[in-house]
């Protein structure tokens, strides 16, 4: 070993899930002592030392007895320049550590890496069985074109962004689109730095599934898996569903924890000692050599099997592998819907048996427990519920909005419509409130039966009898044909109902705010024909097309001239504007 090793020590700090609320991982901070506090620096500049450095790491959480997974820091220059890590590796056989216990947290500068030898060794990396993550994400110069490129296992957030999260609004946007990107790469969102409760709170309402600061545990010289924890409601769950796809529940990936590992050739007595020294540990997964799960034991079965009647002395110096199952195991794509309905299909006797993760390969990174699954579903339907409309069960205008604005940020064309019953209160004030309702139900129904059957469509109920559809511009005539090609009533008044519909080419809007604006004139021209209408415009232009309703002459989306006192614009119906 160098010299300047003796005078190295490190702190260790757990990184959090804020959705168990346990210690998923520790990160080794190399602290150097006097004479040598110029040494991350160097390393900055000299691959060999800083691969040397994230070796150091891992002998020296070895020497903690810690079973926790690792967060290793290594500049991404190195990686470019020396993509083996061969020491790094020599170091995790040498303590008996896996590959994939081991994320590489990516540290900057990128700009003066070589964009293609990064990607190279980052697949290597990635092949070997290491956790790839982005760390210092906001305050650097990782650009988003090769952050999407990197596709990392985790996006970690510099400390700066949590500084005021809890009432910056641009701050709070900028971790709700890197959480986005998370969902849509497959990763995780942390963030550093989380010191107030304020910040705790704020972190998790933006949607931060890890975390790291002083607030848990600041760093230390020995490793621990004891963590300050809030007294609060519990974390938000976050179940948004994959682009275009019906919702699926939170994904298992949120929910990991710290696998217990041996070998598959461990004897019954090295598994008891493994879970007599970890209290913590309810289980321990046999793998094979390239971490693949061959057997599942369970703490309370094993070692109820021991403590019997000639159990020690049956079983102690024989493989572990006649007193296990065959283990569960779910991808790490897999949602907590999935994993649920695993158990429910599976023995009866091991309903509360650990769940293994596992990667693309099969090997296995962790794994998720029967109750915070349970706890997570339970929250995401009463979030979920919370947010619906009582009436007709629709999400509100919040689901649709955030929709648009995603649809927006792709630059993808879409068709937003606003549809609401004609002269609603005469409805109400001549049928009576419970008619009216249960037209509203009616028309609710209708709009959730036809989405089913329309790829990528949002419908929501704003309240009262207005209703939100947001569509592909060629996927409006369905809803048109079952809301305004029939007959309504309430009770016994005939009903009829107005559609207008906004089409949104690429770049025409900036947001949902911008394209209800676009909308509200077109509402209005709608509601001035007789009998069931539809109009469709497009933002920035007056000119509209009647596809339902009787008028020669429909006002147009110049909404903001009438209000200025000037003239309505008006378009001739048989000049139709064709989204």
């Amino acid at each position: 070993m160098p010299a300047w090793t003796d005078q190295l020590r490190f702190a260790f700090q757990p990184v959090v899930n804020l959705a168990t609320g346990t210690v998923a991982a520790l990160e080794p901070l190399a602290r150097p002592e006097d004479g040598e506090t110029d040494l991350l620096t160097r390393a900055r500049h000299c691959p060999e030392l800083d691969a040397e450095l994230a070796a150091l790491a891992v002998r020296a959480a070895a020497e903690q007895e810690t079973p926790l997974p690792l967060h290793v820091n290594v500049f991404a220059g190195t990686l470019a320049h020396r993509p083996g890590l061969a020491s790094l590796g020599e170091a995790v056989r040498d303590v008996g550590r896996r590959p994939w216990e081991i994320t590489l947290d990516l540290v900057g500068p990128f700009g003066p890496v070589p964009e293609r030898e990064l990607l190279t060794a980052v697949a290597g990396l990635r092949d070997a069985g290491y956790r790839i993550c982005a760390d210092g994400v906001g305050d650097g110069d990782l650009p988003l074109r090769l952050l999407g490129e990197l596709s990392p296992h985790l996006v970690k957030l510099d400390r700066s962004l949590c500084t005021r999260l809890e009432r910056d609004p641009g701050r709070q946007a900028a971790v709700a689109a890197m959480r986005e990107l998370c969902d849509r790469v497959g990763g995780l969102l942390a963030i550093e730095g989380v010191e107030t409760e304020r910040q705790y709170m704020a972190v998790r309402e933006a949607g931060v599934q890890l975390a790291q600061g002083n607030l848990f545990a600041p760093p230390a010289r020995r490793a621990t898996a004891e963590v300050y924890l809030p007294a609060s409601h519990p974390p938000p769950v976050s179940g948004r569903p994959a682009p275009d796809r019906p919702p699926s529940g939170p994904p298992v990936a949120q929910f990991l924890q710290p696998a217990a590992l041996l070998p598959m050739e461990a004897s019954a007595g090295a598994v008891r000692s493994h879970l007599t020294g970890f209290p913590e540990v309810s289980g321990v997964l046999l793998v094979d050599a390239e971490g693949v799960p061959v057997r599942a034991i369970d703490r309370d079965r094993f070692l109820l099997s021991l403590s019997g009647r000639y159990g020690h002395a049956l079983y102690a110096d024989r493989p572990a592998l006649r007193l296990a199952d065959r283990p569960r195991t779910v991808g790490v794509d897999a949602t907590a819907w999935q994993v649920l309905d695993m158990i429910a299909d599976g023995e009866r006797d091991r309903t509360g048996d650990d769940v293994a993760v596992v990667d693309e390969h099969g090997r296995c990174i962790g794994v998720v427990h029967l109750a915070d699954i349970l706890r997570a579903l339970a929250e995401s339907r009463v979030e979920e519920a919370a947010r619906l409309n009582p009436l007709t069960r629709l999400p509100g205008s919040d689901a649709v909005n955030a929709e648009v604005d995603r649809r927006v940020a792709e630059g993808r064309e879409f068709a937003l419509s606003w549809l609401d019953v004609d002269g609603f209160k005469q409805v109400n004030d001549g049928a009576g409130f419970a008619a009216g309702d249960e037209l509203i139900r009616a028309v609710g129904r209708t709009l959730a039966e036809v989405a089913v059957d329309e790829p990528g469509c949002r419908v929501g109920h704003i309240g009262g009898d207005d209703f939100l559809v947001l569509a592909e511009p060629d996927g409006l005539e369905p809803f048109a044909k079952a809301l305004l090609d029939v007959d309504w009533s309430a009770g016994e008044m005939p009903v009829t109902l107005s559609l207008a519909t906004v089409v949104c080419p690429p770049g025409s809007v900036t947001g949902h705010g911008p394209a209800a604006a676009a909308l509200a004139p077109l509402k209005k021209a709608a509601k001035e024909l007789p009998g069931a209408s539809w109009v469709v415009g497009r933002p920035g232009t007056e000119r509209t097309e009647v596809r339902r309703g009787a008028a020669a002459r429909v006002p147009g989306p110049a909404g903001a001239k009438e209000a200025a006192g000037g003239a309505v614009a008006e378009a001739d119906a048989g000049s139709p504007a064709r989204p």
